[in-house]
């Protein structure tokens, strides 16, 4: 043989056994069956999801979010969060009883409904705690503006909404910015109202110092005495990331300037949300409360994807005024994946799985899980977005679908992570037990 056919051979013999380990990675892999049922083993803390309440409050609970989500005009869905979705039959089973196959017609819809239904008669005002049962959580952390029946300690932990404390001024014009701003503000408007109610006033007060010390900061205070454990921001829904370092003397001459001017100039009005943005952070940061910030392509054919790149909310970061608060980046940033990442060598930022464990399959999440893991395991959360996403998925599937997903994810990143010789068996269950509980339990001090 000659010289150039046996080099032909041996490149020929290199590229199929490359070709082979290509087509082996690009598989099904299969989870080690010890981590697994390590992982399956492992009650989790949700760190992100909209729990509605039990019965007789479900029927008309539409405090599950500051923001609803689900009366925006149509966009498109992402493949996993749409009603022809496989898993949502294996969720309606082991929730429901109920055997019907996605999508369902009209009458399919009414049938699971009625299923639901004789669930939540069954377990009244336990039934939302018999979601978390069904899906292996063992704390919820619930976004909601207000808890409720069935939605309370030890099971679930609340964490209100602030963004309505940025935007004190006349939001009409940045209400007309998109048709999803002009169904948002009206809403901020009225919550923000509700706050200034429980802090005894009628109206706004004409200085910075005052609203600050008779608004945002009691406000905080009743929220933390009145069980909060984080504080979150939809701010990603209303405008773009970046907070300037607005000085005081500036944000208060803002205040007085634009307070009763209709229609206040957006660059200006930005920079007075900037201070206040950096006060509740800092305060937020007194009060042990962490700072929960939506970091993922968000719902609605008008959000700014480019806005939400957490790449510039690094200068928060970077702050040393602000390193006592604690951060934590909702969603894992899809599609600033690597960028999200690469955030967490800040010694207070943390990010979670919530709604990428919907959106993204558990094939596809497990190669940006693992990189976090092998680079900031102690800051990686377990989180579901359980949201009244639909007729078809509502908070109970979402919580029961994500947290599947996520253990899968997790058994699949740290099931390589094994293969490779990067981590012992021993540190695989530990790494599975930090992300479904202990990072969470840490962070928050349960």
């Amino acid at each position: 043989m000659s010289r150039s056919r046996r080099t032909l051979l041996a490149i020929l013999t290199l590229f199929l056994a490359a070709s082979s380990r290509t087509f082996a990675q690009s598989g099904s892999p299969a989870i080690d069956p010890t981590i697994a049922a390590q992982i399956a083993a492992i009650p989790a803390i949700d760190n992100h999801a909209h729990p509605m309440l039990s019965p007789p409050a479900y029927a008309t609970d539409r405090n599950f979010d500051a923001l609803p989500v689900d009366t925006m005009e149509p966009y498109t869905d992402p493949a996993g969060m749409r009603p022809n979705l496989p898993a949502l039959h294996d969720a309606w089973q082991a929730i429901f009883n109920f055997n019907g196959q996605p999508p369902l017609d009209a009458a399919g819809l009414t049938q699971l409904e009625a299923a639901r239904e004789k669930i939540r008669q069954q377990k009244a005002t336990n039934y939302s705690t018999y979601i978390l049962d069904k899906a292996n959580i063992a704390t919820m952390l619930a976004n909601r503006v207000a808890t409720g029946i069935g939605v309370q300690p030890p099971r679930f932990r609340w964490v209100p909404y602030v963004d309505a404390l940025l935007f004190p001024l006349d939001n009409s014009a940045l209400a007309a910015a998109t048709p999803d701003r002009k169904q948002f503000f009206p809403l901020e408007d009225k919550l923000r109202a509700q706050y200034l109610q429980q802090a005894g006033l009628k109206a706004l007060p004409s200085t910075l110092n005052t609203y600050l010390k008779q608004v945002v900061t009691p406000i905080l205070e009743q929220q933390k005495a009145n069980g909060a454990v984080a504080e979150k921001f939809e701010i990603a829904y209303l405008r773009s990331f970046g907070f300037d370092d607005v000085p005081q003397a500036e944000a208060a001459h803002l205040y007085a300037t634009l307070l009763h001017t209709p229609h206040p100039n957006e660059a200006q009005y930005k920079r007075l949300q900037d201070f206040l943005f950096r006060y509740i952070a800092a305060e937020c940061g007194r009060l042990n409360l962490p700072v929960h910030l939506h970091t993922t392509s968000g719902g609605g054919g008008y959000f700014s994807i480019a806005g939400d790149n957490p790449l510039l909310l690094e200068p928060l970061f970077n702050d040393p005024r602000l390193r006592k608060t604690n951060f934590v980046l909702l969603h894992g940033g899809w599609p600033f994946v690597h960028e999200i990442g690469a955030l967490l060598q800040k010694p207070n930022v943390y990010l979670d799985l919530s709604q990428q464990s919907l959106m993204i399959p558990p094939r596809t999440m497990s190669a940006w899980l693992r990189e976090w893991l092998e680079l900031y395991p102690e800051k990686i959360l377990y989180a579901t977005d359980a949201y009244p996403y639909s007729s078809s998925m509502g908070w109970e599937e979402a919580a029961y679908i994500a947290n599947r997903n996520i253990r899968d994810s997790l058994g699949m990143a740290l099931t390589g992570m094994l293969h490779d010789n990067e981590i012992s068996p021993t540190r695989a269950a530990e790494l599975a037990n930090m992300v479904l509980h202990k990072n969470a339990e840490s962070l928050y001090k349960f």
